[in-house]
């Protein structure tokens, strides 16, 4: 199903305004794409903002409902509706309809175990939605914070495409036995495609570095005092995915206790 027409079957289906992050999740879930690629939510925002400003209304910061009970999904035998092929060609893969900022994607707590280090940190998966498709950013760049539980350990940065390597170095270094888990907060976009964006350069107003130094510290640290996140924050979450490597392991384990009687 083209992606203009699931948009409006969901919001049609929930009768409430969505985010277009849920809205891209319950397309997913329903199966109306065969194929979302690695960032369904940014295809989602891309197509309401270049092709459906007639079809709904913003009725918040990212949230949108249909324009009026007559938006109804377009029935499959519609002339005027864009095959797949079409749109895709089309459609936006990148970004969202708000600016992001100069933080562009970030994962929260993810668990040190669920990373494959036997592989020096070349592969750190996550997902944009639970039935996305997985996306390595072991090449971001940005800032990472170490947790021992909810306790801020370390907080560290990376100025070249490392982010998994260095990780990797802290299972080695003097924090080996300290830490396990992590927040990540990077610079590179990520395309539909699944790979990173370019390296940002060039000089950034003040007003927006110290906007993302205030929201990437709320959001990292959590002060109990600060209602809500910093102004501006608008850079994507990814959920951490399991390396397949890891769940392999865990099976074998699993079994070899089956076979030796252990519960």
């Amino acid at each position: 199903m083209p992606w203009r027409r699931a948009i409006l079957k969901v919001l049609s289906d929930a009768e409430e305004p969505l985010h277009y992050s849920d809205i891209a999740q319950r397309i997913l879930e329903d199966g109306l794409r065969q194929h979302g690629g690695a960032t369904p939510a940014a295809t989602v925002a891309a197509t309401i903002s270049m092709s459906m400003q007639t079809d709904l209304v913003r009725v918040d910061r990212g949230v949108y409902a249909l324009a009026s009970s007559s938006a109804k999904p377009a029935s499959p035998a519609s002339v005027d509706e864009p095959s797949s092929a079409e749109e895709e060609s089309s459609a936006p893969t990148e970004g969202v309809t708000e600016d992001t900022g100069f933080l562009n994607a970030f994962g929260m707590f993810w668990r040190r175990e669920e990373v494959d280090w036997e592989q020096r940190g070349q592969v750190l998966l996550g997902a944009q939605l639970k039935a996305a498709q997985p996306i390595d950013f072991a090449d971001q760049v940005g800032v990472y914070i170490l947790y021992s539980g909810d306790r801020v350990l370390y907080v560290g940065r990376i100025t070249e495409p490392r982010l998994g390597p260095r990780l990797w170095d802290h299972t080695r270094d003097r924090l080996t036995g300290r830490w396990d888990r992590f927040s990540w907060f990077g610079v590179r976009e990520v395309a539909d495609n699944g790979s990173l964006g370019r390296v940002p350069t060039g000089n950034f107003a003040v007003d927006m570095l110290v906007a993302t130094m205030e929201a990437l510290l709320i959001e990292g640290l959590e002060p109990p005092q600060n209602r809500r996140r910093g102004d501006g924050f608008n850079a994507t979450e990814f959920i951490q995915t399991t390396d397949p490597n890891v769940e392999r392991r865990r099976a074998q384990q699993f079994l070899q206790r089956l076979a030796s009687g252990e519960r």
